[in-house]
């Protein structure tokens, strides 16, 4: 029997969920598609969406968590593909949040309020 399995959304935590939500939104175009709060308010849960694709970001928000995450080397990473590059990448520019280039391979990096960085891919042909 073969078991398929589908991406369903990737995590990270965040200090400030509205700024972070602000971020996604203007970076990337990101918009809440779902949004749950524990009923005492220890967490809450915000799934960001493309309006492409099923996969979802989800933000964690802890009441209690008061100081950065530590991200160690911060090796991993989401990654994005936009259909106009050039584009994306003066918007990101504009917005000073571009943290790392690789015009070799012709990609950039941007990094979120929390450090986390996100891949920005151009589409190309196969």
């Amino acid at each position: 029997m073969a078991l398929k399995f589908k991406f369903i959304h990737n995590n990270i935590n965040v200090l400030d969920q509205e700024k972070s939500i602000a971020f996604y939104k203007e970076a990337l175009g990101l918009s809440e598609v779902k949004r749950k709060e524990h009923k005492d308010g220890d967490f809450v849960l915000v799934f960001l969406g493309d309006g492409i694709t099923e996969h979802q970001l989800e933000l964690t928000w802890l009441r209690d968590r008061t100081e950065p995450y530590d991200l160690g080397d911060n090796e991993s990473h989401i990654a994005f593909r936009v259909d106009d590059f050039e584009a994306a990448y003066e918007h990101h520019k504009k917005m000073g949040c571009i943290c790392y280039e690789n015009k070799d391979m012709g990609i950039y990096f941007i990094e979120d309020p929390d450090g986390y960085w996100l891949e920005i891919l151009p589409t190309r042909d196969k």
